[in-house]
């Protein structure tokens, strides 16, 4: 079947290179690690799409409310016929509360799962038959070159569910240095973050009651299998997530239940028992604390809005 008229797919292939030594690195190093954008194959989106509708989950709900309730303001803020991008796009759900008010020239959805992305610009491009849709599949965290073949026009960035806070502090500023450079002169980003709040929330929110989340965390094995030609058995793993207060950050990890041994690309990974496979970190911030953050790389913040509870909050910024 042939794609909408809307619609224009470009599949980058982002290439596994350095990415292979980056993840036996993190396997390698005294405290395990792997970078969270693995989580991310068809099977992850599809976990993580059911997570945030769990009734645990606050987070994408008040997002929601908070973008459906200010979609006229963001629209002003925007500018209408703005080339639109979204980084981490997934299902595109969130940009369907603003694409009538923000009314862009072009939307670029863009994310690393190409059968996930062009399901989503399918549906999104039948939903919206105005909307000029650039679908991109690429590694946003390594290569930004697409943004040169992008129609011309004001370029703001899209980047909704506090996957700013999955950086750390250093990562996330040179993430809003790129987006800085991005949108250039004039531009501007629409940041979603998540606010420092009581750690009883914040663990119910990462521990659901019916392990959604516990099997999206366990995903990474099955997709490091796939792309290491490893031999993990999730069943040899649990899910463990708690809020450390002090670095003010939810941290997920994977605990081995047994002391083993795991074939990786060629090579071996011992993992005692009880040691952990550190998978995810989710920073919280306050206003004053990403404003801060937003100045360190070269943003200004120009308009907040959040909900009554004060969970989270959305951010205008532009170029300074």
């Amino acid at each position: 079947m042939s794609e909408p008229q809307n619609l224009r797919f470009t599949d980058l292939h982002p290439s596994m290179g350095d990415s292979r030594a980056e993840i036996l690195a993190g396997l390698a190093a005294d405290r395990k690690s792997v970078n969270p954008k693995w989580f991310y194959d068809e099977r992850g989106s599809e976990l993580f799409d059911a997570i945030t509708r769990l009734p645990e989950y606050y987070p994408t709900r008040t997002e929601k409310k908070i973008l459906s309730d200010n979609a006229a303001a963001i629209g002003e803020r925007c500018a209408e016929n703005c080339i639109l991008l979204e980084p981490g796009s997934g299902s595109c759900e969130k940009v369907r509360l603003l694409l009538d008010a923000v009314r862009p020239a072009a939307y670029v959805p863009v994310d690393i799962s190409a059968g996930f992305l062009r399901a989503a610009a399918v549906d999104l491009a039948a939903e919206y038959p105005w909307l000029a849709i650039e679908a991109v599949c690429a590694d946003f965290n390594r290569d930004w070159s697409f943004v040169e073949s992008l129609p011309a026009g004001r370029r703001m960035v899209f980047y909704p569910g506090s996957t700013i806070g999955n950086l750390e502090p250093d990562s996330a500023r040179q993430f809003l240095e790129q987006i800085r450079d991005v949108v250039g002169n004039g531009g501007g980003a629409i940041v979603g973050v998540d606010l420092h709040k009581s750690g009883d929330i914040l663990h119910a929110a990462y521990n659901d009651g019916a392990g959604v989340t516990a099997e999206f965390n366990l995903n990474v094995l099955s997709r490091l299998n796939s792309l290491m030609d490893a031999a993990f058995d999730p069943g040899r793993f649990r899910h463990e997530a708690f809020y450390n207060e002090q670095a003010r950050r939810v941290e997920m990890h994977l605990v081995s239940a047994e002391q083993q041994t795991v074939r990786v690309n060629g090579t071996y990974v011992d993992f005692d028992r009880d040691e952990t496979l550190h998978t995810e970190n989710s920073y919280k911030y306050t206003i004053d604390d990403f404003t801060d953050l937003a100045a360190s790389a070269g943003l200004v913040l120009e308009q907040t809005w959040t909900d009554a509870e004060q969970l989270f909050s959305v951010h205008y910024l532009t170029t300074a």
